[in-house]
């Protein structure tokens, strides 16, 4: 296993983390997987033994449930692993049950740690964008939870560009902590981050932890064009990730199951080192209903990919350049620098 520093933070993060929106299975989530607390500690054991250090859970994960099942599957063995939770989202039918203001991130880091059974968060993302709270009292209450122990980094994740670089910009004006980690949904069926967030995240020090690097399970390789998956969602009931272009996809899919034969990996294993091997990229957050799927992500850290085989899927799936970046490649791209090279690769 890889470990690679996380942003501008001294922290060292294994390249694939342990994700557990499959632990539980309450209300929504329950389509996910239902992981209980045996299942998850045979699956942490799994982690473990391949290498790696961060598991990365949220207080909304089927209602709490997700970190109360790795709290009792990490007991006694705290020391060893790195937690990342989140904040935000709706927690209660309360006026102040959700959102980033000072009262409920601090009511919510509290029953985060009571489920989690530990005194502190190694990484604690904002979970999702609060535009009715100033960032001022966001960032102030979560620079208060590092300077107290109770937190040691902090992260973003669903943020756009605009946001992210006004929270920054405020954090630097009054001396608060900053992010360092953006976790963002990213893989081979959609680039749109390239269009902002990842340039932004190179050029500002914060380290990318992916959220569904196989695109929900698109690009396992159960999914072809022109037959039905034995099991699995159909691509019409697809909402997160949204399929946009069914026929780019399948192209994508067709390019990642030869480049997988040549290699003798599985699909998923192919578009998982992928993304490894992108700029800024620090850590896949993987998660799987079945120990089988997680081992065979596991074996994504294995997987050496060469300039030909990174050539090809960046070719075939490519997003599109929207405004200004049309403009700007026909009109800057002799000065373009390495965040600016993140979607303007040369293999597009």
């Amino acid at each position: 296993m890889q470990y690679r520093q996380l942003g501008r933070s001294g922290l060292r993060v294994s390249a694939l983390s342990m994700g557990t929106m499959t632990f539980g299975g309450k209300g929504g989530f329950g389509v996910l997987g239902a992981t209980d607390v045996e299942g998850a500690k045979r699956q942490i054991d799994m982690c473990l033994d391949a290498g790696v250090n961060l598991v990365d859970t949220a207080n909304m994960y089927s209602d709490g449930a997700s970190e109360e099942i790795v709290g009792q599957a990490i007991a006694g063995r705290r020391d060893r692993l790195l937690l990342s939770s989140k904040v935000r989202m709706k927690m209660g039918e309360g006026p102040n049950d959700q959102g980033l203001s000072r009262l409920h991130i601090m009511d919510q880091v509290e029953r985060s740690l009571r489920r989690l059974g530990t005194d502190h968060l190694d990484i604690y993302h904002v979970h999702e964008w609060d535009g009715q709270t100033p960032l001022e009292e966001t960032l102030e209450a979560l620079d208060t939870l590092v300077r107290s122990g109770k937190v040691r980094y902090l992260g973003v994740s669903n943020y756009a560009g605009w946001q992210l670089m006004k929270a920054l910009a405020v954090a630097d004006a009054h001396g608060y902590q900053r992010f360092v980690s953006n976790q963002i949904y990213y893989s081979l069926e959609s680039r749109d981050a390239e269009y902002e967030l990842v340039p932004l995240s190179l050029d500002q020090g914060l380290g990318i932890m992916v959220w569904s690097p196989l695109a929900g399970g698109l690009l396992s390789g159960k999914y072809r064009r022109g037959q039905q998956a034995s099991e699995g969602r159909h691509l019409s009931e697809w909402s997160e990730p949204p399929v946009r272009d069914e026929e780019k996809l399948y192209d994508t899919i067709e390019t990642v199951v030869d480049i997988a034969s040549a290699h003798g990996a599985s699909p998923a294993q192919i578009s998982l080192a992928y993304l490894l091997a992108k700029p800024g990229v620090t850590s896949l957050v993987i998660g799987a209903r079945k120990d089988e799927q997680l081992a065979d992500n596991l074996g994504a850290a294995e997987v050496a990919l060469s300039r030909e085989d990174v050539d090809r899927l960046d070719k075939v799936s490519a997003p599109d350049l929207i405004y200004p970046h049309w403009h700007q490649a026909d009109s800057a791209s002799e000065r373009f620098g390495a965040p600016d090279r993140a979607l303007h690769g040369p293999a597009r």
